[in-house]
């Protein structure tokens, strides 16, 4: 354990760690059989103060963080754990709210499964919340500052953007403006491929980081970036196909509408169709 945050809630044993993760998983085993033959919650108003309080954190995390690094003169390119002194304190504890913040999300699978919305609960869904939970105490037990900031930075800034989004998309009033959820995927793909640059940077020009964690830290990105395209891909498909048949039904109906189902030369509508 890393000297700077012995004593934090959460990191003096990985035993909470690794039985909140347990929790999380027999929560959405037994939570979709709890649930099989209930009626799904709505759960309206607990979603908006569930989403614009994780926007309110990760905005908070965001700002702090750039002001920590800032402050503390961190180099972008490749920053080691013990250059900036008391200023890395200041950095590891915004990087704990970070780790903090992964278990709040598990709050994410425990709506869906009460909502009844278990399509949403896919391989990437689970991995992606159960691994970032596990990985952060690693992270602040060896590595809580130092190069490890940029990540989160950028995650925050995503999760300012994802969550407002899910919070507006409980105010039916709002929908019309909810434009832009595609571009979701294509930021958060886009903060993977930062977060690979930038770890592999500190590869080329090392800075006394444990080129354990970075080696670690570009293999998982990686694990991320095939999965999240993965799902975009399928997703987007999906909803082309499922877009080219409400035009072919659309346009059955229009020549309906405009008179095929009459009589033309002797022959309804139907044989000609065929």
């Amino acid at each position: 354990m890393h000297t700077r945050v012995r004593g934090w809630l959460l990191l003096d044993s990985y035993t909470p760690t690794f039985l909140l993760t347990i929790t999380y998983l027999l929560t959405i085993y037994l939570g979709t059989k709890y649930m099989k033959n209930r009626p799904a919650y709505s759960l309206k108003n607990v979603l908006l103060l569930y989403n614009f309080s994780i926007t309110v954190l990760s905005f908070y995390m965001l700002v702090e963080l750039i002001s920590a690094v800032w402050s503390a003169g961190y180099r972008l390119q490749c920053q080691g754990l013990h250059e900036a002194g008391e200023a890395d304190i200041r950095v590891a504890k915004v990087l704990w709210w970070y780790y903090f913040s992964k278990l709040i999300e598990f709050l994410d699978t425990v709506f869906i499964v009460l909502r009844k919305k278990n399509s949403q609960i896919s391989f990437l869904h689970v991995y992606h919340h159960a691994s970032m939970f596990n990985i952060w105490w690693c992270v602040l037990n060896w590595i809580p500052c130092g190069q490890s900031f940029f990540g989160p930075m950028l995650n925050s800034f995503i999760h300012i953007l994802m969550y407002s989004y899910y919070g507006l998309s409980t105010i039916p009033s709002m929908h019309k403006y909810l434009w832009w959820k595609r571009y979701l995927t294509q930021a958060q793909l886009v903060q993977f491929v930062l977060t690979i640059t930038h770890t592999v940077s500190a590869w080329v020009v090392p800075c006394g980081f444990p080129l354990g964690c970075l080696k670690f830290q570009t293999f998982y990105m990686c694990t991320l970036v095939v999965l999240f395209v993965n799902f975009y891909m399928q997703t987007y498909k999906k909803r082309r196909l499922e877009g080219g048949r409400m035009a072919k039904v659309g346009e059955l109906k229009n020549n309906h509408s405009n008179g095929l189902s009459s009589s033309l030369n002797g022959a309804n509508s139907k044989q000609k169709l065929q």
